[in-house]
């Protein structure tokens, strides 16, 4: 036999197949044993998990944000533009924040509502209850239209050019397996599947890092390394890419991503995705019922803390593995051909990995797309069933509301295979998901932020901003489907007129879009009524709870805190 095959050969298959079987017996155990402690059904533990330890909370956060646009699109990305897209990954520090911030203020809300939330019920509570509606509309539409179909074609895409599966076969049965895994495995299932995928992930991506640098190297990582920075330095007309900020109007990639304002718009992004969005939070928000607020807010943290090493990963686990194809495309090292940027992972696993450690590693990367796929589905069956049933139908069986936590799932399934087709004429999918982000972020930004830290901001600006914000964003959105992005020369007097609002870079407007809200907000409070007693004691601290804060880390919080942000700034010391 062949083990250093470029192509997957029986015995890849064969590990393949019994470790599949394995993590499925695994994840079945892990829920009997679950669903036994509980005698019987419960909605709270099938939406949100119950109780579980720091590093699982952890693993379970960096497993939901590390999907197929990641070993596909950012992968793709680093073949293409190195590393000017890692402003997006390299936010293991904005985790923190969640952690450290935002967690005392949702837990503190947890106890003025006597149970587990979600994020419209904390808008419902500080705001108005259209607001909180309005979210999970927002939420729904969004995971419907980016997430899951996002997710589904980009693995359609990946497992094309590494196991050779057509692509719809690939998209729809990764729809069809996580959604059968989601509907009984509920937020247990996630949380396994991502304690068993994460360890499997990380090793077997620097693995084709290591050994695609050795292989770019003549069987040297450090002349490996080299090579591929010439090579970065010296593509893009010389501008290169081996640098995370492009500040001169001649280069290539200036148009897209501009100067400095860079850092702001993906951190805009960032912080809406990591310490306001359902998909990601819900990971957090678990609890044993009686545990008190110290032993919640410590787990909750440190999980935030494992979290933002797990972050710092991704741009060596999958954007410089990128930037590797691209050098060894270049080179026509060992045959290797890329005609598609967004084949780049696929064939650096085919190519670099030994036979049978190719199936070890694709047990880790299926579980991956799983385990993501599954984060987005539990999430939107959490916003239907407790923030739209659960207020309409109360008093049902937690079995009942269980069920229509599945059937929503199912919903969502449908909704996101009708997509597939649009997703399909869309050649730009990476650049595309950030950009509905963009438009998204701003809203959540301001209306979570002066919600939680200004008690003058009224019920009625949150609804303004959020409502205005997202009419803003999609007003937008349109103009990018009709002007390619503000690409196309339009003719009228109506685009001549509006050319400031569809023309403006991406990221320029995502920032003065926020800026918008914010101003909004604050002229809109001036002439409604302030919020009542309960919204401002809803984010205000008693003296108890202060103290729950601080007795809830320690020194050991702090350290990891700090490592964390230091090695954030060194990457960008380094590819500045």
């Amino acid at each position: 036999m062949n083990w250093s095959s470029h192509e997957f050969v029986w015995l890849d298959w064969l590990v393949l197949g019994i470790g599949l079987l394995g993590v499925v017996a695994a994840v079945w155990y892990a829920i009997w044993k679950d669903k036994k402690a509980q005698k019987g059904e419960d909605s709270s533990a099938y939406l949100f998990g119950k109780g579980e330890p720091w590093y699982v909370i952890g693993m379970a956060i960096f497993a939901a944000n590390i999907g197929s646009e990641h070993l596909v699109g950012l992968a793709g990305t680093g073949a293409k533009d190195g590393v000017g897209m890692a402003h997006w990954e390299m936010q293991g520090w904005m985790i923190l924040i969640l952690g450290w911030l935002f967690v005392p203020f949702y837990q503190l809300l947890i106890n003025k509502m006597g149970k587990i939330i979600t994020m419209p019920d904390f808008l419902k509570f500080r705001y108005t209850q259209r607001t909180g509606s309005w979210l999970s509309i927002i939420t729904l539409v969004a995971y419907v239209l980016t997430k899951v179909s996002v997710t589904a074609f980009t693995g359609g895409i990946f497992f094309e050019f590494l196991l050779g599966i057509p692509f719809w076969y690939g998209a729809i049965g990764l729809i069809a397996i996580t959604a059968v895994f989601t509907v009984f495995g509920g937020m247990k299932g996630v949380m396994t599947l991502s304690s068993i995928q994460t360890p499997i992930l990380i090793i077997g991506s620097f693995l084709v890092l290591f050994l695609g640098l050795a292989a770019l190297g003549g069987g040297s990582i450090v002349e490996g390394w080299g090579t591929m920075m010439d090579t970065a330095r010296a593509m893009h007309d010389g501008y290169g890419i081996n640098h995370m900020f492009h500040t001169d109007p001649g280069d290539p990639m200036y148009r897209e991503y501009p100067g400095y304002v860079v850092f702001l718009g993906a951190s805009i992004i960032g912080f809406w995705y990591w310490c306001t969005d359902q998909h990601i939070v819900q990971r957090v928000l678990g609890q044993v019922p009686g545990e008190d607020n110290k032993a919640v807010m410590a787990r909750a943290r440190r999980g935030t803390i494992a979290a933002g090493f797990f972050k710092i990963l991704p741009c060596f686990m999958f954007l410089i593995p990128g930037m590797i194809a691209a050098a060894l495309a270049q080179r026509g090292i060992n045959g290797f051909e890329m005609e598609d940027t967004d084949a780049a992972f696929a064939l650096m696993v085919k190519h670099v990995l030994p036979a049978g450690v190719k199936g070890i590693v694709t047990i880790g990367f299926i579980c991956a797309l799983v385990a993501s796929l599954a984060a987005f589905f539990n999430s939107c069956a959490t916003l239907f069933t407790e923030d739209f049933y659960k207020p309409m139908k109360k008093g049902m069986s937690e079995a009942h509301y269980v069920l229509v936590g599945r059937i929503a799932t199912v919903v969502v399934v449908l909704l996101g295979l009708a997509w597939m087709p649009v997703m399909m004429s869309m050649d730009t999918l990476y650049s595309y998901l950030q950009g509905i982000q963009s438009l998204l972020a701003p809203a959540m930004v301001a209306v979570f932020t002066l919600g939680i830290f200004s008690k003058k901001i009224t019920p009625k600006a949150g609804e303004w901003g959020l409502i205005g914000g997202f009419i803003v964003g999609m007003l937008r959105l349109l103009t990018n489907i009709f002007t390619d992005t503000g690409k196309a020369q339009m003719d009228g007097a109506f685009w001549e007129y509006t050319a400031w609002f569809w023309q403006t870079n991406w990221l320029v407007f995502e920032c003065w879009l926020l800026v918008f809200i914010i101003v909004l907000m604050v002229v809109v409070s001036y002439f409604t009524p302030a919020p009542s007693k309960a919204q401002v004691e809803a984010i205000t601290f008693t003296a108890d709870f202060k103290k729950s804060i601080r007795e809830s880390w320690g020194v050991w919080d702090i350290v990891g805190t700090l490592v964390v942000v230091g090695l954030c700034a060194c990457f960008y010391a380094y590819f500045w």
